[in-house]
């Protein structure tokens, strides 16, 4: 062993509490040889792409990016349920060709690169093109985009499945997004610097670049993975297989309730956009509220992934209600603040605030509902979990995100208040899901 492989195993021991002998739960014995390499490529690699994610947000730069070249705002509107919903409808009719594969790692390496050519794509068409061009180009970028994102979406979950140890994922994706948050910090802090200036598109397309530029280097860290070759039962007839598997939702009633209870905390995702809309109304469309907003988001990450993380090893599914009651509590008093309060609503201050708060809930969600899933099951039923549950929440999201294109027509406090009701429902259905840690 290597002085720089003692090093890692020591780092490894130290974040997860190993003070003993290693456990390595659910993975092989040959897997928990690697395991502190991984977690490490790991970390690093979904590191670099949470923070392209930031830098390429549809809540936030995209719509700078498409205000900027002057897009209808119809189209403005469609960029957060198209690029959720398109990472995720596809899933069910490509996990079946993933399923062929004993080593899955290459896929998420070829979704990366596939990331990083459409958000570059993004970046060009904001230089090159304006208007209605402008708009709909962009759109197509997102569209591969998301379709790229599918990709990496389901290879993650089943490469961390077959490298890293349950009771240590929680960990790890706590871990990523801490760093990310970090990262994200710095990154506002650099757009809330450059405000001060008189900014035009130039510098958002280089954004843009520079966030494409993550997914390429990404792609090239993960791709050092150390992956065993695991199961490849059930890769023909993938049509077929694919259909049959949504029989999973009538059958096990435990991963239909996750379904349903994922459904309802798509709140915390929904919800962010309406919080720019009231800081945009009640404030202004200066340059510094894109810095604060990255800021806030950065700061939640950086604070409560890591408590979140922990937390979900021990009960996933207390995460998933605790963050739903945190959006749907925020939610309802932000709309009580507006309208009982008018002198608040005015503030600076209170945006950033809340969206901060969102932030912290919003990773509760994620990092509850994603540990959830991957701890539910193992080997290709974990993959058929993924695909089927993404797969449903894909077609839901271009459902109520609709609701982003009516914003004109419906209040947006209105809209609030009811994703803050979805969210108590959310609460309520995932405090009655079972433990499976």
């Amino acid at each position: 062993m290597t002085s720089k492989e003692s090093n890692l195993e020591q780092l490894y021991d130290y974040l997860n509490d190993e003070e003993d002998a290693r456990t390595c739960k659910a993975i092989d014995d040959k897997a928990c040889k690697e395991t502190p390499k991984n977690y490490f490529l790991l970390l690093v690699s979904n590191m670099l792409t949470s923070l392209g994610d930031t830098l390429g947000n549809p809540k936030t730069v995209l719509t700078w990016v498409m205000s900027y070249v002057n897009a209808p705002v119809m189209l403005i509107s469609f960029i957060v349920p198209i690029r959720e919903s398109g990472s995720m409808l596809p899933q069910l009719f490509i996990a079946h060709y993933i399923r062929q594969k004993p080593v899955r790692k290459y896929v998420w390496v070829l979704g990366s690169v596939l990331q990083f050519l459409a958000i570059a794509g993004i970046g060009l068409v904001a230089l090159s093109f304006e208007g209605s061009a402008a708009g709909w180009l962009i759109i197509v970028c997102l569209v591969a985009f998301s379709l790229a994102r599918g990709l990496c979406s389901i290879a993650f979950k089943d490469v961390l499945g077959k490298t890293i140890p349950k009771q240590k994922r929680g960990k790890l994706k706590g871990y990523t997004a801490s760093v990310s948050g970090i990262l994200v910090l710095a990154a506002g802090l650099f757009i809330l610097y450059k405000s001060k200036e008189n900014v035009g598109i130039e510098f958002y397309s280089y954004l843009i670049f520079f966030a494409s530029a993550l997914w390429l280097i990404a792609a090239l860290i993960y791709a050092n993975i150390k992956e065993f070759p695991g199961e490849t039962e059930g890769g023909k007839n993938g049509f077929k297989e694919a259909l049959s598997r949504l029989s999973l939702l009538k059958e096990d009633k435990q991963f239909r309730n996750f379904v349903i209870t994922r459904s309802l905390l798509l709140c915390s995702a929904l919800t962010a956009p309406f919080y720019v809309l009231l800081a945009q109304r009640y404030v202004g469309k200066e340059a510094y509220l894109l810095g604060l907003f990255v800021i806030a988001n950065g700061v939640a990450s950086i604070i409560s992934a890591p408590v979140w993380g922990k937390m979900a090893d021990k009960s996933s599914k207390k995460v998933m209600t605790y963050s739903a009651i945190l959006t749907a509590s925020l939610g309802l008093l932000i709309v009580g603040i507006i309208q009982f309060i008018p002198a608040w609503r005015d503030e600076v201050w209170l945006y950033p605030v809340a969206f901060f708060i969102l932030g912290i809930a919003h990773q509760g969600v994620r990092l509850g509902r994603k540990t959830y899933i991957v701890d539910m099951a193992e080997g290709n039923r974990r993959t058929d979990y993924v695909a089927v549950s993404n797969t449903l929440i894909g077609f839901i999201l271009l459902i109520t995100g609709g609701i982003s294109a009516l914003a004109s027509m419906i209040s947006v406090e209105g809209i609030i208040a009811i994703l803050s009701g979805l969210g108590i429902l959310g609460a309520i259905k995932s405090a009655t899901l079972p433990n499976v840690e």
